[in-house]
């Protein structure tokens, strides 16, 4: 069954999947919320872009769920719930399943679940927690035939970058990008490196393992679309971004650019001129 739902998330014709990722609510962070205060009208418009996917919590995915007809976006469940992501690190840090995840996102018809692989400066019980995590999901997303999205974050240290901030040092990405597919990830959702030209390292450690690659914080279109071509060159099986498409002034218009990017081949340039005209 695990392949019966990857089916229903990544397009037949290119093989590669674009998830949006409209969870942010779940973090309990003020500045996770702009762009995102009507979940209902969130999801609307992008249900009407059509994006292979829409990343939701338990509490919000009702909105995706009620809508009829086959050809609305698949469902990735987000299953764990963490407060790791303000300016600075609580002295009590966590990262927390919600009770029965594997089985809410059958109940749910998710195509996949996803789940937070956190390497923090300072935060080695936050770690251990998600090892904990993954490894309990594993086995019943096995039983359910449930796909499991690890998403492997190698943050930067508080006291350097002010707040939550991922660290794009490549050396650090690629020991857990490969630890998340050593504890079974059936997709990987993973930060983009500092430097694009050495990502296919990244791809390659992975070994097989669909890799989709995180947008993080608000960039220009530019430098959204142009990063996104330089991901799929080197070898992405997709894209997972979510600021850069809620908090943009025109979300159906780059949800359509960055699908063609990703299932026509369409350059960085020609997303560009797609944008501009909308």
């Amino acid at each position: 069954m695990k392949a019966a739902r990857l089916n229903r998330l990544f397009n037949a014709a290119s093989g590669r999947c674009f998830d949006v990722a409209v969870d942010h609510g779940f973090f309990n962070e003020a500045s996770f919320l702009p762009g995102i205060e009507s979940m209902p009208e969130v999801v609307r418009v992008l249900v009407n872009a059509g994006p292979d996917a829409i990343q939701l919590t338990v509490g919000q995915a009702r909105h995706l769920q009620v809508i009829h007809g086959k050809q609305k976006p698949a469902l990735v469940l987000r299953t764990d719930v963490a407060n790791v992501y303000g300016r600075e690190l609580p002295s009590t840090r966590f990262s927390t399943l919600i009770a029965d995840p594997v089985l809410q996102a059958v109940r749910l018809d998710a195509a996949c679940l996803c789940v937070n692989l956190f390497q923090i400066p300072g935060a080695p019980e936050v770690y251990a927690q998600c090892i904990d995590n993954i490894m309990l999901l594993k086995a019943e997303s096995d039983h359910y035939g449930m796909p499991m999205m690890v998403e492997p974050l190698v943050f930067r240290p508080n006291a350097q970058s002010g707040g939550y901030q991922v660290d794009g040092d490549i050396e650090k990405i690629l020991p857990l990008v490969r630890q998340a597919v050593e504890l079974g990830a059936d997709v990987l959702k993973a930060d983009p490196s500092d430097d694009l030209s050495v990502y296919h390292r990244v791809v390659e450690i992975a070994g097989g393992v669909p890799l989709l690659v995180r947008g993080g914080g608000r960039v220009s279109d530019e430098v959204l679309l142009e990063r996104t071509a330089a991901l799929l060159e080197q070898g992405a099986s997709g894209i997972v971004y979510g600021r850069n498409i809620i908090q943009h002034p025109n979300p159906l218009a780059i949800t359509r650019a960055l699908m063609a990017m990703v299932h026509e081949n369409v350059s960085a340039t020609k997303a560009l001129e797609f944008l501009h005209s909308a």
